[in-house]
């Protein structure tokens, strides 16, 4: 799974930070320390670190991952990064 996604709300750049999706890399999880949650409302869950999203950059490019995009969507960043 070369591409994944990263966001945060912007009222919580300190963290915590979501890290993926249900179908997600579970081994990329364990090592990022992410925990799958399921929100009140949606019938599908997520994976969140408590680390603030510049840690969990620092932690995905040292795994070979590269940024590709970064955008704002209302009171939401995200991050797109992509590993060869």
């Amino acid at each position: 799974m070369p591409y994944l996604l990263v966001s945060t709300q912007i009222r919580l750049e300190a963290g915590p930070t979501m890290v993926g999706d249900e179908h997600s890399d579970p081994h990329l999880m364990s090592i990022l320390g992410a925990t799958k949650r399921s929100t009140l409302g949606n019938n599908f869950c997520e994976y969140y670190v408590n680390d603030a999203p510049r840690v969990v950059l620092d932690k995905l490019e040292s795994l070979g991952y590269r940024v590709v995009s970064m955008t704002g969507v209302g009171q939401t960043l995200v991050w797109c990064l992509h590993r060869e």
